[in-house]
Parts: structure tokens; C-alpha cells; sequence
């Protein structure tokens, strides 16, 4: 297996899809082996892509409201890792960003996951990085994210937090009421033992 440090270089450096991709590559993750807790999220946005900051928008804020923890803690590698399905911004579609490149996932993801060996928590956001960690389950975002007690406490398939899920939210008021608290109360937990 590759250095951590010879990986994350490499990916970095990717220019795989390059062409594909409508502001160029700049792969934005973030890994260190340490980490306790996992965000398995999509890909970057407009704006992660020009900060290079994961989840460095209104969907990050969101996401740290949900799991009840500062931008400090949430960008600690020590504690935090965020591996998104794709690690460059896609370019955008008609009812909003992209599909993560295809590429990505089956260059990177199994190397960056093996570094992985002390996550204890799991969030897998969004349809794709959710086809990808449940591969057996055929149901939507809402269905599966409803059964979410079947994959509790080791992970747990979220909505993707972006202000385009409003209405989402609005209607399944359960996950907001129901489930955060329980998140917020494990994410706590996770990284009581994180040093």
C-alpha cells in the first residue's frame, strides 16, 4: 500500500478527467489516519472549488449545525475526514451541480478508505456517495435515510444538507426532530476519544 503522504500527493496532483471538468481539476479532501469520524459527501461545489475548503459554503454550515460541532473541530484531519465521491467540481447541470466524475471513486476511494483504519462513525451524504456505501440497497435518499437505525451507530446515509434540500426538510420534519439529536449525541461521543 502507498504512503499516506505519496497518496495524498498523487491525488492532488490528478488530472484524470481533466478535460471533462469545466474549471479545471483541484481535488479538495481532507484525510488523516487518525480520523474517527468520516463525511462521505458528493463533490465540490463552485465555491469548495475556488477555496479549496471542503464543504466551505451554506451546505457546510448546515452540515456542522447538524452535527452540533465548530469549523475548528470539523476541519481538524485528526478527527474530521471528508472524502467526497468525487474529488473535483463537476461542473453545473440544470437543477444544480453535476454527478461526481465516474473516475474518481474507483481510482481513489479504496486507497484513501485503507488509511482509514480508526472511523468509527460513517455519514454517507447524497445519492452517490450513498449507491457507493450501500451497494445492496435499492432505495431512494428518503428511504434509506428513514431506515437509517438498519446502519446505526457505524454509519448513517444523510440528505444532502444544501439549501436546495429546504423543502425536503420541510416535509420530513422527523429527521430534524428525531434523528439530529441522536447524531449530534454519537458525534459527541466519537470524538470524546479522538486526541
Amino acid at each position: 500500500m502507498p504512503s499516506l503522504t505519496g497518496l495524498l500527493t498523487d491525488v492532488r496532483a490528478c488530472t484524470l478527467c481533466a478535460a471533462q471538468l469545466p474549471l479545471g481539476p483541484r481535488p479538495v479532501l481532507q484525510l488523516h489516519p487518525s480520523a474517527r469520524i468520516l463525511i462521505a459527501g458528493q463533490a465540490p461545489g463552485s465555491k469548495v472549488h475556488a477555496s479549496g475548503i471542503p464543504f466551505d459554503d451554506a451546505s457546510g454550515e448546515r452540515l456542522r449545525a447538524w452535527l452540533g460541532i465548530t469549523r475548528e473541530v470539523f476541519y481538524d484531519a485528526r478527527k474530521i475526514a471528508i472524502l467526497p465521491m468525487g474529488f473535483c467540481f463537476p461542473g453545473t447541470g440544470k437543477s444544480g451541480d453535476l454527478p461526481p466524475r465516474p473516475e474518481c471513486a474507483p481510482t481513489w476511494r479504496s486507497l484513501l478508505l485503507a488509511q482509514l483504519k480508526k472511523v468509527e462513525l460513517t455519514l454517507v451524504i447524497g445519492q452517490y456517495a450513498q449507491a457507493y456505501h450501500f451497494p445492496d440497497s435499492a432505495q431512494s435518499v428518503t428511504e434509506l435515510v428513514q431506515a437509517w437505525r438498519q446502519h446505526w451507530p457505524h454509519s448513517l446515509p444523510l440528505p444532502h444538507p444544501s439549501p436546495r434540500n429546504n423543502l425536503w426538510l420541510k416535509r420530513n420534519p422527523w429527521f430534524e426532530q428525531e434523528l439530529i439529536p441522536v447524531l449530534q449525541s454519537r458525534v459527541a461521543q466519537v470524538l470524546a476519544k479522538a486526541g
